[in-house]
C-alpha cells in the first residue's frame, strides 16, 4: 500500500499558495465579445436608453458567461442607489472625490440595472454598485456617468456579490440584506431559500433587523454561533419575516442579560474590549458540542444561551480567564 504523503505545513508568514488555473478554457475569446448580433430585447434596452436621455455607447457579451452588456452614458439624474443599501461613508466619498478631481477622469464605470418607478411613471436606473462613486460624481458637478447596464432587473439584489467598491462590514451587510428582504417581500411569494445568493447566509437577515432596532447592537459576539444555527426557511418571505422578527427578539433579549453580566465584570474592575465575546462563548452551547451530536436549532440554541447567560456568575471569573479569551472586539461590527 502506498504511503501516504504527509502535508507539509506552511512557515508562520509565508504567503499562500494561489489557486492554479483551471485546465481547460471557458467563456469566449476577445473577438467573441461582438461577434453576434444582440438580441431583441438588449436592441430595445438600448433604444429605451436613448429616450431616457442617455447614449449607447456599445454593446458586447462579458466574457465568462457570454451574456450582453450595454455601456452607456447615463443623465446623472436619473441614476440612483437601489433603495436598501448601506448608508454611504462619508470619508470614502470625500476621498473619491478628491481622486476623481485630481486625476481628472472617471475611470471606473458604476454597474446598473433600468427599472421603472413604481410611485412613478419615468424610468430609473438603479446601481447595486457604485452609490460611492454616484455620490462623488455628483457633487463634482457631472451631468453624466458611465454604466455597464446589465438587461436583468434580478441583478440589483445581487448587491452582496457585486458590490466591491467598499468592503462591507457586519452591520452593512446585515442592513442591506433586511433591506432588500423587505422589498422582495413586497414584490412576491418566493422562498428565502431561493435567494440564498443575494442574502449570502441567514443570520444576517436576523442580524439585519437587530441593527434596525438597535444600531449599536454588537452583532459580531453573536455572528459565529448564529452562522451554525440559524438557515434560509422554506417559506414565503412574507411569512417568514413574521418568523424572522421573532428570532431577532429573541436574540435581543438573551443580549439584554449578556449586557448585565458584562456591566457586572466591569463593575469588579475587569476592563477588557472582548468581554461581551468572553461572556457570549461561556454560554455558547454549540462551541464545545460533540461533532456527531445532532445539530441545533435556533429556538433551542438561544434558549439554552438565555438560560446559561442568566445563571454566568461574575465572580468566579478572573483577569486570567480574560486574557486567554481572543476574538475580534465587541464592536467590530
Amino acid at each position: 500500500m502506498a504511503e501516504k504523503k504527509t502535508k507539509k505545513p506552511r512557515s508562520a508568514g509565508a504567503p499562500k499558495r494561489r489557486r492554479k488555473p483551471a485546465g481547460r478554457s471557458l467563456g469566449l475569446g476577445p473577438a467573441e465579445l461582438d461577434g453576434a448580433a444582440p438580441p431583441a430585447d438588449v436592441e430595445e434596452l438600448g433604444r429605451a436608453v436613448e429616450r431616457d436621455g442617455g447614449k449607447v455607447l456599445g454593446r458586447y457579451r462579458e466574457p465568462y458567461g457570454g451574456r450582453w452588456l450595454l455601456l452607456a452614458a447615463l443623465p446623472i439624474d436619473q441614476v440612483e442607489p437601489t433603495p436598501y443599501q448601506r448608508n454611504l461613508s462619508d470619508t470614502h466619498v470625500r476621498k473619491l472625490e478628491a481622486v476623481i478631481g485630481r486625476v481628472g477622469r472617471f475611470l471606473d464605470p458604476i454597474i446598473v440595472v433600468r427599472a421603472q418607478k413604481r410611485d412613478e411613471g419615468s424610468a430609473k436606473y438603479w446601481t447595486p454598485n457604485g452609490h460611492h462613486r454616484l455620490s462623488a460624481m455628483r457633487t463634482l458637478g457631472a451631468r453624466s456617468i458611465p454604466a455597464l447596464l446589465v438587461p436583468e432587473e434580478a441583478t440589483a439584489y445581487q448587491i452582496l456579490a457585486l458590490n466591491t467598491e467598499k468592503a462591507h462590514n457586519l452591520r452593512e451587510k446585515a442592513l442591506e440584506v433586511i433591506r432588500m428582504y423587505q422589498e422582495l417581500a413586497r414584490l412576491g411569494d418566493h422562498s428565502e431559500e431561493s435567494y440564498s445568493l443575494e442574502f449570502e447566509e441567514a443570520a444576517l437577515i436576523t442580524l439585519g433587523l437587530c441593527y434596525e432596532e438597535r444600531p449599536r447592537f454588537s452583532g459580531g459576539a453573536y455572528h459565529p454561533l448564529l452562522r451554525r444555527v440559524d438557515g434560509f426557511l422554506g417559506k414565503p418571505l412574507k411569512s417568514a419575516l413574521a418568523i424572522r422578527r421573532e428570532r431577532a427578539q429573541l436574540l435581543l433579549q438573551l443580549d439584554d442579560v449578556v449586557v448585565q453580566q458584562v456591566e457586572a465584570l466591569k463593575s469588579r474592575g475587569l476592563i477588557s474590549p472582548y468581554l461581551k465575546s468572553f461572556v457570549v462563548a461561556r454560554i455558547n452551547p454549540v462551541r464545545f458540542r460533540p461533532k456527531e451530536a445532532a445539530p441545533l436549532g435556533f429556538d433551542e440554541a438561544l434558549g439554552r444561551m438565555t438560560k446559561a447567560a442568566e445563571k454566568f456568575n461574575p465572580d468566579k471569573i478572573k483577569t486570567a480567564d480574560l486574557a486567554r479569551s481572543g476574538g475580534a472586539p465587541d464592536g467590530a461590527d
